[in-house]
């Protein structure tokens, strides 16, 4: 294996061509270190050492750090890393590791973004929400089945209702077209049409009571 380049990434760092091909980034410290030079051979020691212990370790750390100021899903974990052009191999180990020690858990990120979002978002934005992210619709059926069981009554309901008050419906008023136009509305804040009529029909029962 034969360093053909090493071109500069920024002012610490600097990506290492092997064979005519990207291979890694390592600070310019370690290229000295490693006394790696454009045109000589990079011997075997020396490439294992930088792909099964400087280039895991940092991986490591880099994603716990970012973990640190906010989760992140497996998905969005990768895209960063990936921005950080560590090789895929690399990449899996890390993120891996960060599965096997629960730092790292799109089952527990679905869960708690809908616990959040439940009352302020319908189920149909929260769902495109995390299939944005990466997650599975696997994983999101899950997880809303595991949050809707703990309630009692559907929070989509009642965001509707609020809806239909800040619209000042009058079921007895509204035209054929005005309620069309209302439902429309509803539905592309992402509320489903059995959610809607209910929550019309509620809305309407708690006028005349």
């Amino acid at each position: 294996m034969i360093v053909t380049d090493i071109v500069p990434f920024d002012n610490k760092r600097s990506k290492i061509f092997i064979d005519g091909e990207f291979a890694f980034i390592l600070y310019k410290g370690e290229i000295r270190e490693l006394h790696l030079k454009t045109g000589e051979e990079i011997s075997s020691p020396v490439f294992s050492e930088i792909m099964e212990q400087v280039l895991p370790k940092r991986a490591k750390l880099r994603a716990m750090n970012l973990l640190q100021k906010r989760d992140y899903t497996e998905y969005k974990l990768r895209q960063k890393l990936k921005e950080g052009e560590y090789p895929a191999e690399i990449i899996d180990e890390a993120i891996d590791y960060l599965k096997g020690m629960r730092y790292l858990d799109d089952n527990r990120y679905a869960t708690d973004y809908i616990s959040y979002h439940m009352n302020i978002r319908s189920k149909n934005r929260i769902k495109q929400d995390l299939i944005s992210k990466g997650i599975s619709n696997e994983i999101i059926e899950s997880a809303f089945e595991d949050c809707y069981s703990e309630i009692d009554e559907n929070p989509e309901i009642q965001m509707c209702i609020k809806l239909l008050q800040k619209k000042k419906y009058d079921p007895d008023t509204t035209t054929f077209e005005e309620n069309q136009k209302l439902r429309a509305f509803l539905y592309r804040k992402g509320f489903g049409n059995d959610v809607i009529q209910k929550a019309m029909t509620e809305y309407e029962k708690c006028r005349l009571e």
